[in-house]
């Protein structure tokens, strides 16, 4: 059996659809914004949009005056798209193109944000990969916030497995190395007036005892 390719797959959903068309379409990341707000993230944060891709999570930040975006998205042609929507404010955003599970970080980051990558690793060594970066790549007092499928939400997107969580076997998991600070679940509705069930939740990195 050929082995799945994800970069290639990444890359075929976003040079032949547009963004509208697309599932997980938000022209507003309304919870996204609120977690960021309720958190008080000065201008200054450095924040990092994981899986960021072609969204607007960019745009926004860019309009509320947050100075130290980065965008990590698999695919290049996401991130094209997103560039040419934003036009010579593009400049002002740091764009990664790789596999977060491969991500290498070189700087520490105030606010990591992940809408929908994180359900993606199914395989036990990559999920260990991506928290063990974020752990790494996180500051002391840095805030993390993933949103995934929820258990009541799709067991597939984009023609993909993905996999499930709750909120609590999202806070068991990452119980190693950070402390749940609060979950939300959200229903996103589609631009097909479809309704994806997702949990959201938040997490300080756990502090060595000295």
């Amino acid at each position: 059996m050929e082995k799945f390719d994800r970069k290639k797959h990444w890359e075929s959903i976003y040079q032949t659809k547009e963004l509208k068309d697309v599932s997980w379409f938000e022209p507003t990341p309304k919870t996204s914004l609120d977690f960021i707000k309720h958190y008080n993230l000065p201008i200054t944060a450095k924040i990092i949009d994981i899986g960021g891709g072609d969204s607007f999570l960019v745009d926004h930040l860019l309009d509320n005056g947050y100075q130290d975006i980065t965008v990590l998205d698999i695919s290049e042609a996401a991130i094209d798209k997103a560039k040419l929507r934003l036009g010579e404010r593009s400049n002002q955003v740091k764009w990664i193109v790789t596999d977060v599970t491969k991500f290498t970080p070189t700087e520490q980051y105030d606010f990591w944000h992940d809408r929908a990558a994180f359900h993606f690793l199914t395989d036990e060594t990559e999920i260990s990969n991506y928290l063990s970066t974020v752990q790494k790549s996180i500051t002391p007092t840095g805030i993390l916030v993933i949103a995934t499928f929820s258990e009541q939400g799709p067991e597939k997107c984009s023609g993909i497995s993905i996999k499930q969580y709750s909120e609590k076997t999202m806070a068991e998991r990452l119980s190693k190395q950070f402390e749940k600070l609060q979950c939300k679940t959200i229903d996103h509705k589609t631009p097909f007036d479809t309704i994806q069930n997702f949990v959201f939740c938040s997490f300080r990195k756990l502090q060595v005892k000295q």
